[in-house]
């Protein structure tokens, strides 16, 4: 309803005619609420990646595999490097059992009214159960892959980000660094770093890293000297674009200095291409660690994972098939949702392919 006390509006003037407008109604602005919602950029990717039923499934899978490796060691009684035994003997008739299959010793013992926990995946051929040296594979390869994940962003980041802001000769020459690297042989570089680091490298007996073994520091120190140039080159790209916006120029107009400009300004800007980098990296080490593994370069034993068992399973390939099957099984799991998620977060973030 228009409001009689509104002046009116003169024929020559160019004000508009106020009373020609109707204040809104209670709905309308609940409308108007909903319209301008402020969404982050964040907020508003997780959106779009759990409309993604691909993406959704592969978090889904991942966490049940996460679950399973931290609670599995927690119920199974048996240790990944742990041979059978009863009552304090070995059980040497505990070796290639099937799934849910038990040696005659421990048929015995169950007949006797005592409870054996079952061997889910079997054993192996030095009698240890195999469930729970999948397990700890699938740790191992999950570790590797999360912390050469991590190594790729911190160098690939800060690399990326002093070059590209930068530009000019030192733009020039740090690329010409990157593409000097990009033609090293990262499986020729492992090989001869395991074989250097092995008469350097001495760990204290019982450490993490003597459990590991020096094959797989190496493989970290190749994954911090190699692996990293891609996230780099990917981030100098975004931030050549981005530091010519006028934003950037006010910040260096009020006395900012490179690193707050990058740190505040640059690098929230780049988050799409840094969060997609690093979870499509994340699968690639995994394969690369498996593959090293099933080659003899990766943890050392009796430590398993998913390429060491899946190499130590090609012998009996014809009398025990299961046992490729699992762990190759588990690789396939994990390497195939870990792309579809970082495809769904491509889709999710990257402001490229926003309709």
């Amino acid at each position: 309803m228009a409001d009689n006390n509104l002046p009116k509006k003169s024929i020559l003037s160019a004000q508009i005619d106020l009373s020609k407008f109707s204040p809104a109604t209670e709905e309308e602005k609940r409308q108007q609420d909903v319209m301008s919602e402020s969404v982050t950029f964040f907020k508003d990717g997780m959106r779009k990646l759990f409309r993604n039923p691909l993406a959704v499934v592969s978090l889904i899978v991942l966490f049940c595999i996460i679950v399973t490796i931290i609670v599995a060691p927690l119920i199974v009684p048996y240790g990944y490097s742990e041979m059978l035994s009863i009552d304090g003997k070995r059980d040497k008739g505990a070796k290639n059992l099937r799934p849910f299959e038990f040696s005659k010793a421990e048929q015995q013992y169950i007949e006797k009214g005592n409870y054996r926990f079952p061997h889910i995946f079997g054993t192996d051929e030095q009698c240890r159960d195999y469930f729970i040296r999948v397990i700890y594979g699938t740790r191992v390869s999950l570790i590797v892959g999360l912390f050469a994940s991590i190594i790729v962003l911190i160098i690939g980041m800060i690399y990326g980000s002093i070059s590209g802001y930068l530009g000019g000769r030192t733009d020039l020459i740090m690329m010409r660094i990157v593409d000097i690297i990009y033609s090293l042989p990262d499986m020729l570089i492992i090989i001869l770093l395991s074989v250097a680091l092995n008469e350097v490298l001495v760990f204290a007996s019982g450490s993490a890293l003597a459990k590991i073994g020096t094959n797989m520091v190496s493989m970290f120190i190749v994954f911090g000297l190699l692996y990293w140039v891609t996230m780099a080159r990917l981030i100098r790209g975004q931030i050549l674009s981005i530091k010519q916006n006028e934003y950037i120029l006010a910040a260096k107009s009020i006395g900012a200095k490179p690193g707050r400009i990058i740190r505040k300004h640059i690098l929230p800007n780049c988050l799409s291409v840094i969060i997609i980098s690093t979870a499509l990296q994340i699968p690639s080490a995994i394969f690369t660690e498996s593959y090293l593994s099933f080659v003899g370069l990766g943890v050392q034993a009796p430590m398993p994972s998913l390429g060491s068992l899946a190499n130590a399973a090609r012998a009996g390939l014809q009398s025990y098939p299961y046992k490729l099957v699992f762990p190759a099984l588990t690789i396939c799991l994990i390497v195939l949702s870990l792309n579809l998620l970082g495809d769904g977060l491509r889709d999710a973030f990257d402001p490229k392919l926003k309709r």
